[in-house]
């Protein structure tokens, strides 16, 4: 296993981020137990969670996946050190979470300390805000005009980013956070936070998560430049494109029980015709190469310049055996080029 340093936190992460959104929906407390034991097993010490998760989202379901790697960690007290653990506060719009409120400083609060006894620990590592309080480019409102902004103005958003931070700054001073972070936000949201840090003294933001993979790389080159030189980790999430690029959705196939079947991920905004096609040639140089579609996916991920550390995902244990392996894989020059040449066709096929 190959580690990274988190941005400016000088923590060092694994390569791999195991991800844990589907324990306590599609997975239950034995598979999370059998997950994370395999994954440590493999080198890996970043585990990412979330308030909001199992997923899909609901009021039912809320907070479970917490609970879950909390159950893990009371049994297990004495590996809480070989891990980094990530959590984020869910942003404005489910009802059962604050009542569907925007972020707030005091919500920052509340949300540490109800994660922190859902995951049965003292201190967070890695503290995320899930998505900013502002409409933003991302969950498929990536195209020109596909958002709406509001009617809140900048001076507006940044002194609600202010108060986040300084909310931020009460729980590190409570030894209840480490270091803080960002996810689903834009080269703007970074940036202002990054001065607002620097002017007002507060936490400063060590990484940001946001989708990005062979069908949906609108971040490279510009959001990924400015991370890198401002000393921001970046972690991909969804790099499988919710899992179109294994394969296994193509020619319109649904396998029972996975995530294409479940009525919110149902958004298919990657179910296009070229998207499709994209796959299939990304499919075909996977198997010309001795690659299995999934890991020629992970691994391309694994050496875009900037990317810190992949965040995967898998509901049976030999997917993510399959996962993590594509990180000890090395894609050969000419399976780069293939890729390339799709991707230039592909750009953005969705």
């Amino acid at each position: 296993m190959q580690f990274s340093i988190l941005g400016s936190s000088g923590l060092s992460v694994s390569r791999v981020c195991l991800g844990s959104m589907t324990w306590g929906f599609q997975n239950n407390q034995q598979d999370a137990n059998q997950q994370i034991e395999y994954a440590l097993s493999q080198g890996v010490n970043f585990i990412d969670t979330a308030e909001m998760y199992a997923v899909p989202p609901s009021a039912d379901t809320y907070g479970k996946t917490e609970t879950i790697i909390g159950n893990w960690l009371a049994a297990n007290p004495h590996r809480r050190k070989d891990i980094v653990l990530a959590t984020k506060i869910s942003g404005p719009g489910l009802p059962w979470i604050r009542n569907g409120e925007p972020i707030s400083g005091d919500a920052v609060v509340k949300a540490v300390d109800a994660s922190l006894k859902r995951l049965q620990t003292n201190y967070i590592d890695l503290f995320q805000l899930h998505w900013p309080n502002r409409p933003n480019p991302h969950f498929s409102r990536h195209k020109p005009n596909n958002i709406r902004f509001s009617d809140i103005n900048a001076i507006e958003h940044t002194a609600q980013m202010l108060d986040i931070l300084q909310g931020l700054q009460r729980c590190v001073d409570a030894g209840k956070i480490r270091f803080c972070g960002l996810s689903d936000d834009t080269t703007w949201g970074i940036n202002t936070y990054l001065k607002l840090s620097e002017q007002h003294n507060l936490p400063r933001m060590v990484s940001i998560q946001n989708e990005f993979s062979l069908l949906h790389a609108k971040d490279w080159p510009y959001l990924i430049e400015n991370s890198v030189h401002e000393d921001v980790a970046y972690l991909p999430w969804s790099p499988l494109a919710t899992g179109m690029l294994s394969g296994k959705y193509l020619n319109n196939v649904r396998p029972e029980g996975s995530r294409w079947t479940f009525s919110q991920r149902n958004k298919l905004y990657r179910n296009t015709d070229s998207a499709h096609l994209a796959t299939a040639d990304y499919v075909d140089i996977a198997q010309q190469h001795g690659y299995t579609p999934a890991q020629l996916a992970l691994a391309w991920c694994n050496q875009v310049d900037g990317v810190t550390s992949t965040i995967i995902g898998a509901t049976t244990l030999p997917q993510l055996e399959e996962n993590i392996s594509a990180f000890s894989t090395q894609l050969t020059p000419q399976a780069l080029a293939d890729i390339s040449a799709v991707f230039r066709r592909y750009p953005a096929p969705f």
